[in-house]
């Protein structure tokens, strides 16, 4: 290969080798957080109890009636799942603050988000916490019944998930309460979503 050639395609090929690796590095970053997030938390999960298992709902709308549907959503800003879920709110109807921040464990921690439920964004929905890719009626569900917990949890990161979205794939996933003593429940169940 020529000197100019070889230049040529340096400068035609390298921008678009290096956006996807460093797409590839997002996700292996996001999925080894999740996981260590797991791994790594003295959360219980025993007493976890099944409470209701909902299929089908990503194009769903549940009405709220009479409460204001805000959400803050603080993300870091190399993760691009987290602009899908924003925008599966969006569309669900809940108006949305959104906060980039690279130092989004020091989110986790003011939120008490166990490290075992963590997941790469953490929003503030009329004072409880939603960590990650929690379903829009779920979130509905939860400002209705107004359950005493701090918040729900998707864990991780499980494709199919709103934002997560991999064509056809969809592994199943579970939305979890927590409370302030780390005691977690099954609050819905998803063998597919």
């Amino acid at each position: 290969m020529s000197d100019k050639k070889f230049i040529y395609w340096w400068q035609k090929c390298l921008p678009s080798i290096l956006v996807s690796v460093a797409v590839r590095a997002v996700v292996i970053i996001c999925l080894t957080v999740g996981v260590l997030g797991i791994l790594g938390s003295t959360a219980s999960m025993s007493n976890a109890q099944p409470v209701s298992t909902i299929k089908g709902i990503q194009d769903k709308q549940t009405p709220l009636k009479s409460t204001a549907l805000n959400a803050t959503v603080y993300h870091s800003p190399d993760c691009n799942c987290c602009g899908g879920w924003i925008d599966h709110l969006k569309a669900q109807g809940f108006q949305i603050t959104d906060f980039s921040t690279a130092d989004i464990e020091t989110v986790k921690q003011k939120y008490n988000v166990p490290d075992n439920l963590s997941s790469c964004h953490t929003a503030i929905v009329n004072g409880y916490v939603i960590e990650g890719h929690v379903p829009a009626d779920d979130i509905k569900r939860l400002l209705r019944e107004k359950p005493n917990v701090v918040g729900l949890s998707v864990p991780q990161m499980p494709v199919g998930t709103p934002g997560m979205e991999m064509g056809d794939r969809k592994d199943p996933f579970y939305v979890l309460s927590f409370d302030r003593k780390d005691s977690v429940a099954v609050f819905n169940k998803y063998p597919s979503y």
